[in-house]
Formats: C-alpha cells, structure tokens, sequence
C-alpha cells in the first residue's frame, strides 16, 4: 500500500467509517476531503507519521483553516468545526486501534460560532404588529391583540404567556407572574395597553371560548376552549406579522428580544431587565446592550461628521 503511514492511516479509518459503521455516501465523501486536507498539512511540515503528531499541529491546523492560506480561503467557524471533527475522529480510531500510544487532537476544540445578535424590532414595527393582530371586536382578535400585548409588554416567553391562569394574573395591581425556566416564578408590571387589553379579552372576549371547553383555568384559550398551545401562539403571530407587512424571520421571540432592547434604550439598568426576563445570570441579559452598542454605533457613523 502506497503513501506515507499518515496516508495509510487515514484510508484505514475511511474504510473503517465504510464498511463498519455503514455512514451515508456523502458525509464519507465530506470525511475525506477534509481528512486529504490535513493530510495534505502535515506533509508540508514533514510530518509522516500519526504517532509524530502533536496536539500543537491540530492547533496550528486549525488556525491554518481559519486563516486560509495560498491555496484555500478563510473557512468559517462551523466548516472549520466540521473538520476538525474529522481530525479527531481519525486520531481517536488510531488511539483506540492501539496504533498510537495518546490521542493529539482530543484537547483541541473547534472553534466557537459566531454570537449572533437577538433579533430585535423598532417600536413603530411593534405598533404594526399590535395593530394587525386586532382585526375587527370578534373573541378572536381581542385575544390575539391580549396575547401580542403581553409578550412584549412583559418579556414573557412563549411557554410563559400561554401557560397563564387566571390567578396568575392581578390586572387591578398591574402585575403578572410567570412561571420561567426551572419552575422558577417572577413578578413582572403590566404596562397600560397591556392591562387595557387584556381585561378587554378577559371581559368581552374568552367568555366565548370557555363555554366550549371544560373549565380550564387558562388565560389563553383555543376555539374548543382548551389551552391556546404554542404552536397556535405562533401561527397567531404570523399572521399579525402578514398583515402588518414585516417581512423577515418574526418569531414571539423576537417581541421578547424587543422588549429588553427598548428598555435598554430607554435608560433601564441591566440588572432590572435581568430580573423582568428571568435570566439567572447577568451575563445572558447583557447580549442585549449589545444590540444598542451596534445601533449606537450606526447612528455615530451616520451622524458624526468624523465618524469616517
């Protein structure tokens, strides 16, 4: 058999993923394009034998992808990933073959993705939105303006906003409890328009849903009078989201993201919106004053007359 034992080794652990674990024709064709690239790499150092490599030439590799070089350009962190991934499963068949005494690549790990911003959208957006759910004074859209209300007026989740009860809710006092992550509950304000329209729905509106259902204590209530599930929560969103003519991916997480962007924007301190959210840790809440750093920076490069 040609080719240096790198070589060999790596068409061994090929045949191995072939014929032994069965993987599909493509990711096997995946495996070895990124394991012929490494290949390639330890080559060019004059490395020739998988007992030679060190943690240190996976590391170098890795950088080498995510910095591209005279024959590949700069891979992105999840393609990176993917083949280090191989890299690591050709060393671990090696170490558990006994063919090398320790494991080079095990300590090495791919590269983080990318933190991607909460999607966050305009106040005048919201309005649209809000306006869009209240088609008409029937029992429906007195409940689906109730339900958009909510989330964005109390940040809630999802999960949270239709798994209320009525006793959950004090609108005389302004305030709703909402029961997070974990069990754990937390007292959240209810704003004006929130309170206005959810005793609307509460009045004039869920009446119409309840006599068809069974007496659940649910706020939020489907055409049988059953619990609005989330999946309806969303359909109920999109739909709003049509009407209101917003394009680009809406979800009811994007009103929870609006919701702490906006009172970042308005003055809020980090660890009062840390509390409204429910997050357990500061440090998730402060992705958001990330959003405000970058629109902050937008308005500076726009506004400022050396700003370029």
């Amino acid at each position: 058999m040609t080719g240096s034992a790198v070589e060999r080794a790596a068409r061994a652990w090929l045949t191995h993923l072939d014929v032994e674990r069965g993987v599909s024709a493509n990711t096997l064709k995946a495996y070895r394009r990124d394991i012929a690239r490494w290949t390639a790499y330890l080559d060019s150092i004059g490395v020739d034998d998988p007992a030679a490599v060190t943690e240190r030439h996976v590391t170098e590799f890795l950088i080498r992808l995510r910095e591209g070089d005279a024959d590949h350009p700069p891979l992105k962190a999840n393609s990176a990933g993917r083949t280090l991934v191989a890299v690591r499963g050709l060393h671990r068949f090696l170490a558990l073959e006994g063919d090398v005494a320790t494991d080079p690549a095990a300590a090495v790990s791919p590269p983080p993705p990318p933190s991607r911003l909460p999607k966050a959208i305009t106040v005048s957006e919201v309005e649209r939105l809000l306006d869009a759910a209240a088609v008409g004074d029937t029992a429906g859209s007195l409940r689906d303006r109730a339900l958009l209300e909510l989330l964005y007026g109390t940040g809630a989740r999802i999960s949270e906003a239709v798994g209320l009860d009525i006793d959950d809710v004090d609108v005389e006092a302004g305030v709703v409890r909402l029961e997070g992550k974990g069990g754990k509950q937390r007292l959240v304000p209810l704003g004006s328009y929130a309170k206005k329209t959810l005793t609307a729905y509460l009045v004039r509106g869920r009446g119409t849903f309840s006599a068809k259902g069974k007496g659940t204590p649910a706020i939020f209530l489907n055409q049988r009078g059953s619990r609005l599930s989330r999946q309806s929560a969303w359909s109920i969103l999109r739909s709003a989201a049509e009407r209101a003519n917003l394009t680009g991916h809406l979800s009811p997480h994007t009103l929870r993201h609006s919701f702490a962007t906006h009172l970042l924007e308005g003055g809020a301190d980090v660890r009062v919106v840390q509390e409204l959210l429910g997050h357990a840790s500061v440090t998730t809440t402060q992705v958001y004053t990330l959003v405000t750093v970058q629109q902050l920076r937008e308005v500076y490069a726009q506004s400022h007359p050396r700003a370029r």
